[in-house]
């Protein structure tokens, strides 16, 4: 593997799993109050360019972080629309 790759891999692992304590949270608490459906909803959108982007260009950490972090950022959103 690539040091670039390799770099990116640990780069996309760690931003996409810092999601992970909100996700953990928000579904323990099913509290939403605070956190921006705005934000998240634009948020969304710019994940799921970056991965489309990340299969258009073939390329795997890209293809592999943001699509985690669009699974992770749906699930909170999912929450803040059903708990508010």
């Amino acid at each position: 593997m690539e040091i670039i790759t390799a770099l990116g891999l640990i780069a996309g692992a760690l931003t996409t799993f810092s999601f992970v304590p909100q996700v953990l949270k928000t579904w323990k608490f099913k509290e939403t109050r605070d956190i921006s459906l705005l934000m998240y909803i634009i948020f969304f959108t710019g994940i799921l360019l970056w991965f489309t982007y990340g299969i258009l260009i073939k390329n795997t950490p890209i293809i592999i972080a943001n699509g985690i972090s669009l699974v992770l950022v749906f699930i909170v959103l999912m929450l803040k629309i059903r708990y508010g």
